[in-house]
């Protein structure tokens, strides 16, 4: 038996809870949150906003309730502010609570811009649950909204409000769209929302907002950018990535990595006896190189809330590790899917020199299922290899098709450490309603291969 105090009380926390009482009901588990309620999907928020989700308790996974009923016992708005290691206490509210293992699961927070006048009412950050009621009720009494961030909550939001009937105005610090994947890739993500909604959006890349002027009631009414754009709306929602919460764990010694998460091993310990993280407040290491990587992602939290339940409660053996990820993401535009697994070309090369990568590319245009089949869509899908090795590094996808099911296989040949031959030689299933004859993702790989084979190349 042992008692386990956990703070944090979105994914990762809630995980490791309920996992640690399964493995060993006479545990003692205490869950402390700042928040007014626990075990809740951040990613549906925009759903929410848009209208696909209709009631916001549908994003409610588990209720502190449910958790007392286990026999875990949770703490709302409870914030924890001082660890002292060599006591095996940390203070929460002022007061001491004693631990034989802490996992701390803080999550991220927004990355808040050096922005002018940033904290007036009508400029929103969407991270909680809060946030996402604000920022629906400000939509539904809109009709302009800005976003800044072009990245993949900038583009859920941006669905949210042309659904909803409201023109949109997009700025990114960055020349392009979607920076996560490769630059052609960012301009036909461009490129289509423009040709689908062009009159209801406007988009401005390479800008910097600078200030944020409210009106005399003290609303936002409009922004100005550094390059001299002027923008008005009713409403601003900054959606420009988020930063792990170190506080904590820095102030008690826990080593932070140079991505700016908490350092945790393959079973999640930190490298203070009795502490544990997990979620969206570590760093991981890439799959493929090993490098360090920050993701903030639910997959990845709920996968490392259960490792570290599992190694809490069969320390000192290690029966279950968390070797890494590979940056898989995915999301949409109304029908139109962007995904991504591994390394793009684009950041191959710009590390090609450190880890003696030779990176090669196809790219194919081609319809998810047999050309005759009524429903087939074209998608577009680019698959990255090393010449030198053969291996496989990752892959890109996008379009009105199956795109998912393309890079769901690509993870696993991915995680698999397949070559490009290798996957040249996989039983992938065929059916005219599910694919062509030679699979779009075969197509890019022949390709590949008669680079790799080329000595020319």
């Amino acid at each position: 038996m042992k008692k386990i105090v956990i703070i944090g009380g979105s994914a990762a926390g809630p995980k490791t809870a309920a996992k640690s009482k399964r493995m060993n009901s006479e545990n003692i588990i205490e869950l402390y949150t700042d928040e007014n309620l626990i075990s809740y999907s951040a990613c549906g928020l925009p759903y929410f906003i848009e209208g696909t989700v209709k009631n916001i308790n549908q994003l409610i996974i588990r209720t502190p309730e449910d958790f007392e009923k286990q026999g875990v016992k949770v703490f709302l708005e409870h914030r924890a502010q001082k660890i002292y290691p060599e006591k095996k206490c940390v203070i929460i509210n002022d007061k001491e609570v004693f631990y034989d293992e802490l996992v701390l699961c803080t999550g991220a927070s927004p990355i808040v811009p050096n922005i002018k006048n940033i904290n007036i009412d009508g400029v929103y950050f969407l991270r909680r649950v809060r946030d996402g009621i604000k920022i629906k009720e400000a939509m539904h009494n809109s009709k302009r909204a800005v976003i800044i961030g072009g990245g993949f909550i900038g583009i859920e939001l941006l669905e949210a409000f042309v659904h909803n009937g409201l023109s949109v105005v997009l700025i990114e610090s960055c020349t392009r769209l979607m920076r996560a994947f490769d630059s052609e890739f960012s301009d036909m993500i461009k490129n289509h929302i423009l040709e689908r909604d062009g009159q209801w959006i406007e988009m401005h890349f390479g800008q910097d907002v600078e200030e944020f002027i409210a009106n005399e009631e003290g609303k936002f009414t409009k922004l100005k950018t550094k390059e001299g754009l002027e923008i008005e709306a009713d409403f601003c929602v900054i959606a420009s990535g988020v930063k792990p919460n170190i506080d904590l764990a820095r102030d008690a010694g826990v080593e932070i990595g140079s991505k700016g998460g908490i350092v945790v091993d393959e079973t999640m310990k930190t490298n203070v006896k009795n502490i544990w993280a997990a979620g969206d407040c570590t760093q991981t290491r890439c799959l493929l190189t090993g490098r360090p990587v920050y993701y903030s992602l639910g997959t990845i939290a709920n996968k490392q809330g259960r490792v570290a339940a599992i190694n809490i409660n069969t320390c000192p053996k290690v029966c279950e590790k968390f070797d890494g990820v590979l940056g898989s993401a995915i999301t949409k535009y109304f029908n139109y899917t962007m995904a991504l697994s591994g390394i793009t070309q684009e950041n191959a090369a710009r590390i090609s020199e450190q880890y003696d990568l030779h990176p090669i590319s196809a790219t194919v245009v081609k319809k998810d299922k047999a050309g005759y089949m009524p429903d087939s869509e074209n998608i577009t899908i680019k698959l990255v290899a090393d010449k030198k090795t053969g291996k496989l590094l990752g892959a890109q996808g996008i379009g009105t098709g199956d795109v998912n099911k393309r890079i769901n296989a690509i993870t696993s040949a991915l995680q698999s450490g397949l070559t490009v031959e290798d996957f040249l030689h996989l039983d992938l299933p065929y059916a005219p309603p599910y694919s062509s004859t030679i699979d779009i993702l075969l197509t890019a790989a022949y390709r590949l291969n008669g680079q790799i084979k080329d000595k020319n190349w």
